[in-house]
């Protein structure tokens, strides 16, 4: 357990707040999370907030749950959204949390005897609570919008994490064609870390050679995304929408397409096809990743590809529709070794959106 420990403390030095970019809904997951400019509904509050105003609803829940790692992880997903007379307002709840971790502290006892009762069980959970706010303006089918997020990160009794944050996003939509800009984080989102560690704890620690965490802050830096995509109808029935979003982070080299010091882009292409609003095909390509190729020069390329599908039940019981979605995806592989089946649903409830 020590050493594990040990090591995400050290993690969080490069890579902050990475469960917010796992991506929530199927149907976003399917197509390789390129979806900024053709999420319209109420899980725009994380893609792309500005779209919130799509919703032609009195309002949207969404819902889903996923398992990572071979089930040792799980993701869970809640939203909702509602048209006022001035915007949109939505709220979005993400957990993300390992369980029943076993803590070995206790495992050797004085006399140096194991003691197999000693062992107790933590959580490492993360939380992220985003509140949303979307409105049209100036030219016709061009939108603004952005989120306000509250970071809680938890590992056991060991240490905790509070962080703030906020996105801004833009849309255009002109007939078929749809644009869209979101820049997460864009203040550079802050987390307040704080250790609380017994004395037996930290001998332990030391006895293992295991470094004594401080009280510190970790820095997620902002990410930029751009997206376009386009609605092809085919004899009244089909609908193919295909999309390409390009996402640039900062702040290191990281192995994507293109990579440097100072900019990375990684490149994602999505498509989805739709006969009559009812049944929905999808896929996706992402995560391209360059490695140096062993004992030569030169790199190899890795590509993540997801599928996915979708129903829609239209007007179900008379309260509106019922859309379930499905993909078959991972969160960074690219061996295709560790895939996991997600669902999720999202209901519309009828009514007119206020004016």
């Amino acid at each position: 357990m020590t050493s594990g420990y040990h090591n995400t403390l050290l993690a969080q030095e490069k890579y902050s707040n990475e469960f917010l970019k796992i991506g929530v809904g199927a149907r976003s997951l399917g197509m390789a999370n390129s979806v900024i400019a053709s999420t319209h509904d109420v899980h725009a509050g994380y893609w792309n907030p500005a779209n919130l105003t799509r919703i032609e609803n009195k309002f949207q829940v969404g819902f889903m749950h996923a398992s990572y790692f071979a089930n040792i992880a799980n993701y869970d997903y809640g939203s909702v959204a509602v048209p006022t007379d001035n915007g949109v307002i939505g709220v979005s709840i993400i957990r993300f949390g390992i369980d029943d971790i076993q803590n070995t502290i206790n495992l050797v006892d004085q006399n140096g005897n194991f003691n197999y009762a000693n062992i107790s069980l933590f959580s490492t959970v993360d939380y992220g609570f985003l509140v949303s706010y979307a409105r049209k303006i100036g030219p016709e089918g061009m939108s603004i919008g952005g989120n306000a997020k509250i970071v809680y990160r938890q590992l056991g009794d060991f240490a905790q994490a509070y962080g703030f944050g906020l996105d801004a996003a833009i849309s255009y939509e002109k007939k078929y064609w749809k644009f869209a800009g979101v820049v997460r984080d864009i203040t550079t989102t802050v987390n307040a870390w704080s250790y609380t560690l017994d004395e037996n704890t930290k001998e332990v620690f030391e006895q293992t050679g295991n470094e004594i965490p401080t009280n510190t802050t970790e820095l997620t830096l902002p990410t930029a995304v751009v997206g376009t995509a386009r609605d092809i109808p085919i004899k009244d029935l089909f609908v193919v929408t295909p999309e390409l979003n390009f996402e640039m982070t900062f702040g290191g080299m990281r192995p994507t397409l293109v990579s440097s010091e100072g900019i990375n882009v990684d490149p994602r292409l999505g498509l989805e096809v739709s006969y009559n609003n009812f049944i929905f095909l999808r896929g996706g390509v992402g995560q391209v990743q360059r490695e140096p190729k062993p004992f030569e020069d030169g790199h190899n390329y890795l590509i993540q590809s997801n599928f996915g599908l979708g129903i829609m039940l239209s007007n179900l019981f008379g309260l509106g529709n019922v859309a379930i979605d499905y993909a078959l995806t991972n969160i960074g592989e690219t061996d295709g070794q560790l895939y996991s089946n997600v669902f999720s649903v999202r209901m519309d409830f009828n009514g007119t959106k206020p004016n």
